[in-house]
């Protein structure tokens, strides 16, 4: 199974819901940024919530999510868009910790709680729309649905979740998102908190072979269900070399001949994905001609 999102309503237009499988996404993320266990879950959770954020845009309309909370992995980041392309990194790949009380990754450990969740959507308009909060667990699920409450004030849960095989390879990765919209009996939104309490860690369903139409169906029960819309999802980074020497050409000619005669070439590291563009002398003197 290809990874894909669902976009869905319940109850009769009572919620919006967003279900998606992440795993062919993560363990691309995973192999590119060469990320251990703990550090995997991080950025898998994280890139999780983004791409099903991303799907809450429109057309060219983007976001990006950074996620800083002291702890010992540093600063996460996470670009995503419209069309289900998501990419992302951890500052540090290489952490990883013994599991923790729960027998679970210790994503909280390796995120930390002294920080912000901060989400900045380029919808396309003159200003970006800029939204923060605190972190108040580190384990970004209960974060992500700390945002989309005080921030966005739409009353929402966000599970994510990722499991990870001992060779660090990602065995299993999705969420889902839930949004409760105007005019919902309270009734019905208690109805369905009971049910989040009773359900399986959302890596789990996944685990079993769910997908994402029956992980909401798992949530709502199959008769409340209304997909409207499914859309593939995959890791993919806007980097290129001729970017980059967009990039080198503003530098400056001063600039550009300095790295001549320093280094005679010049390296360009994407963060996003780990790729590595080689500039030749002979690149960067033709990028020299195109500089002010």
């Amino acid at each position: 199974m290809s990874d894909y999102l669902v976009k869905a309503l319940a109850y009769n237009g009572s919620f919006r819901a967003y279900a998606v499988r992440t795993t062919d996404t993560i363990n691309e993320a995973q192999r590119r940024h060469q990320t251990w266990r703990t550090a995997s879950a991080a950025l898998g959770r994280s890139m999780t919530a983004g791409v099903m954020m991303g799907a809450m845009l429109k057309g060219e309309e983007k976001l990006t999510i950074k996620i800083d909370g002291g702890g010992p992995v540093g600063p996460i980041l996470v670009d995503s868009n419209a069309k289900g392309e998501v990419r992302g990194y951890v500052t540090n790949p290489q952490v990883d910790f013994e599991s923790n009380e729960h027998g679970k990754l210790d994503v909280r450990r390796a995120v930390g709680t002294d920080g912000l969740l901060s989400v900045v959507k380029d919808l396309g308009l003159r200003d970006f729309f800029s939204g923060q909060v605190p972190l108040i667990s580190g384990e970004l699920g209960e974060d992500f649905t700390y945002y989309f409450v005080t921030s966005e004030q739409v009353p929402s849960s966000v599970g994510v979740g990722v499991l990870v095989n001992p060779d660090d390879s990602i065995l299993a990765a999705g969420g889902f998102i839930i949004q409760v919209l105007p005019g919902t009996e309270d009734s019905i939104i208690a109805l369905l908190e009971e049910r989040l309490k009773t359900i399986p860690p959302i890596s789990k369903l996944i685990e079993k072979g769910l997908t994402p139409e029956q992980i909401l169906e798992e949530l709502f029960g199959k008769e409340h269900v209304k997909v409207i819309e499914t859309m593939p999802v995959k890791f993919q980074c806007t980097c290129s070399k001729e970017r980059f020497a967009d990039a080198i050409i503003g530098l400056g000619k001063k600039e550009i001949n300095d790295m001549i005669v320093e280094d005679g070439q010049a390296e360009a590291h994407c963060h996003f994905c780990n790729e590595k563009y080689l500039f030749t002398k002979e690149e960067l003197e033709q990028l020299k001609e195109l500089a002010k």
